[in-house]
Formats: structure tokens, C-alpha cells, sequence
């Protein structure tokens, strides 16, 4: 028989990273593949990114409403509630054998909590890392306490996903599947990304993705400063500002008002409602600086040695490679180390660095895994790891 595996995607962020399991999983022929979309993949309000989905042929099982439409962390709590409902009677029905989550988002939560009480073992990609500014920290270690295989981006991240009482056996570095494009997506040439994204990239082009810090009850407090540090460099030279939408989080209204009054002024600024995944790496490599507290300025942008400003307390903990240089919330800082990021010394000094987080074959890593761990009680019944000294040993 055929095994059944349901990935659960909620975004155009999750759903780059999800791209190639997805597509290695689909053409197994012993697997039978549930897509479910839910949250904002069916929002206008941010781009309606189940068409993306539908457009690359994957079948989708299940489309779940679930996003309020709200800007409050009321909301955010509202909408987890509204997607356990419906994931009840989808999961009920469809009875997977396993259920693939990835990540850290708040409505992650629904599908685990879900699947823990229908006896679905869950499959948990990019667990063990560190954003001490955002709920994602606490999500994160969440759901991989409900789960039952675990992907790791880093060892480090495996280490602790151990060291949280998890088996070894269990644990699997694979490395972040959002790096497969770099090796089995083909990637725009310049002259394509221009004609995409309507630019020219022969101005120099600072890339911002900026989301709102939810441990913060303020979740924009962070902005002002972000806002002032760009008014400099806009006043001062010719560069094209480029924004990338923030997350469906308590704020994001806030934040997307701000950049359209920003765009209002300079207008050779940009902003992007939803690139897909290939143009957004493409993207990356031809841009002159990232900038914001995306993890994405983490995670990814090592692969192009490409200079990166995180700003503020979001992806505090975070491993990172050489090329990201941190910034207090403070508009001086973050002007400081644009300017650091842009020097030649700098750029110079990343020739020939690494991405800490893989190498880009996790998803034949995780398709491998997933299709021959072991099924039922053998996988549902997690045994508590011995103490040594206190710790899980």
C-alpha cells in the first residue's frame, strides 16, 4: 500500500522551502501526497499564493479558511481556533499515515495539535534553532515536542532537539530544504529578474524584509528606527529600496502602511506583495545589501556571500554565517552597518565562506526518511531519554 504523507503549507514563505519535498514526494510512486493550504495562501490581502501552488501542479487535498482578518494578536489566537475546526474533520477524514510541518509559524499549531489528537505521527522540518524576539521560539519548541521525526537545518540544531529528551534515532540533520533551489531550480539571469520585477538592477538595490517582533507588546517598535535609517540612504543617493511583504502577524497592517507612505516619496522604491521562489533567490543574487529580521537574511543569503543587516532582538540566537552583521533597533546602528556591509573590506572577506545550514539536497534527506521510518506505534510511542547530571543523555 501506498504510504499516505499530508504536508501542511500556510505561506509563500513555507511553501519555498517546502517546494522540492513536495515535488520529490510526488513523484514517488509509494507515496500517496495530501497537500492542505491554509492561512494566508488564501488571502488577497497577502497575494492569494495558492495560485502559485496550483500553478506548479501539486494536487491540493485541502484549502483551509483560517486567517482572520484582523492586526491584532487577538486575531492571531482567533485564527488557530478557526483552523483547529476545520483541520479536525480534514485530518479526521483523511487519516494520514504521517503529517509534515515545518518550521515555527503560530498556526503551525493547529495541525500538531490536531494530528497529536488523532494519533497522527508528525514529521517536523527546521526544529532546534533560535528567535528569541518572536512567539516562532516558543512554537518552534513546540512542535517538536509533539513530533515524532525531526529535520534539522544545522548539527547544532540537532543537538538540541536531543537535548530536549528527543532519540537520536529520531533526529536527522538534513539541512534547510530552502536551499535545494540554489542546486535544482533554475535560477533567473539578470535580465530576467529585471523584466519580472519591472527594475534595473544596474542602480545598486538594498532588499528589506522586515516582520513585526511578536514578543513585543508594541510588535512595530522596532520600525521607527528601520524607517530612519532607509530615509538617509534614500536622501542621500540613488538606491533602489526594495520591500518584501511582512508576515501575517499582529502589525503587519502597520508595517505595510509605513512602506507605502515610504514608496510615496521614493518612488524608485519598490514594494513586492509575493515573489515566488525562484525569483526571489534570483533576486538575492543580484542585490547589493538584505536588510530587516527576516530569517530568510540568515538562513539563505550565506549561499550568495551576500552582506546582511538583522536588525533588532527578532532572530536574537540564530546561527549565523560571516556575511550577517547585526544592528541595535537604533537608526544610527542600523545606517553604521549598512554602510560596513557595502565596503569593499567587507564583501572581500567572504569569498569563499559556507552556508552553515546545508547544502542543498535536504529534501532527498527527508523524502528518504520519510519513506521508510518505521509506521504506527513504533514511531507514536516516544520514550523518555535517560538522565545524566540532569540532561538527557
Amino acid at each position: 500500500m501506498k504510504r499516505r504523507i499530508a504536508v501542511v503549507t500556510t505561506s509563500r514563505a513555507d511553501y519555498s522551502h517546502l517546494y522540492w519535498p513536495l515535488k520529490l514526494l510526488s513523484e514517488r510512486p509509494d507515496v500517496d501526497l495530501r497537500l492542505i493550504a491554509m492561512a494566508s495562501h488564501l488571502s488577497p490581502e497577502f497575494g492569494a499564493t495558492i495560485g502559485e501552488i496550483e500553478k506548479d501542479g501539486f494536487p491540493i487535498a485541502a484549502r483551509i479558511e483560517s486567517l482572520l482578518s484582523s492586526d491584532t494578536d487577538v486575531g492571531m489566537a482567533k485564527s488557530i481556533g478557526v483552523a483547529i475546526l476545520s483541520l479536525a474533520d480534514t485530518l479526521g477524514a483523511m487519516r494520514p499515515d504521517l503529517l509534515l510541518l515545518i518550521a515555527d509559524r503560530y498556526e503551525m499549531l493547529a495541525p500538531a495539535s490536531v494530528a497529536l489528537s488523532l494519533r497522527i505521527p508528525i514529521a517536523h522540518i527546521e526544529g532546534g534553532e533560535i528567535s528569541e524576539g518572536a512567539i516562532d521560539d516558543a512554537v518552534r519548541n513546540a512542535l517538536t515536542k509533539m513530533s515524532h521525526i525531526h529535520f534539522t537545518s544545522t548539527e547544532t540544531a540537532r543537538a538540541r532537539v536531543i537535548a530536549m529528551g528527543e532519540e537520536p534515532w529520531r533526529v536527522h540533520r538534513a539541512g534547510a530544504p530552502s536551499l535545494d533551489h540554489l542546486h535544482r531550480s533554475h535560477l533567473l539571469s539578470r535580465e530576467e529578474v529585471e523584466a519580472a520585477c519591472d527594475l534595473d538592477l544596474r542602480i545598486p538595490a538594498l532588499l528589506v524584509a522586515y516582520h513585526p517582533v511578536t514578543l513585543e507588546s508594541d510588535t512595530t517598535c522596532e520600525a521607527e528606527a528601520l524607517f530612519c535609517a532607509l530615509e538617509q540612504i534614500a536622501g542621500q543617493e540613488t538606491t533602489q529600496i526594495l520591500f518584501c511583504y511582512p508576515n501575517a502577524d499582529a502589525g503587519s497592517r502597520s508595517l505595510i502602511r509605513r512602506t507605502r507612505d515610504f514608496l510615496l516619496r521614493h518612488t524608485s522604491s519598490h514594494l513586492f506583495i509575493n515573489l515566488n521562489a525562484v525569483t526571489y533567490w534570483s533576486l538575492l543574487r543580484d542585490v547589493e545589501v538584505m536588510l530587516g529580521n527576516s530569517s530568510s537574511g540568515i538562513m539563505e543569503t550565506a549561499s550568495f556571500a551576500l552582506p546582511t543587516v538583522n536588525v533588532g532582538f527578532r532572530q536574537k540566537g540564530r546561527e549565523r554565517a560571516r556575511n550577517v552583521l547585526d544592528a541595535e533597533p537604533d537608526a544610527d546602528s542600523i545606517f553604521a552597518r549598512i554602510g560596513d556591509a557595502r565596503s569593499p573590506g567587507f564583501r572581500a572577506s567572504l569569498t569563499g565562506m559556507t552556508n552553515p545550514y546545508g547544502d542543498g539536497h535536504a529534501a532527498e534527506r527527508i523524502v528518504q526518511v520519510l519513506t521508510t521510518c518505521p509506521l504506527g506505534q513504533e514511531l507514536l510511542i516516544k520514550r523518555a531519554m535517560p538522565l545524566r547530571n540532569g540532561f538527557p543523555s
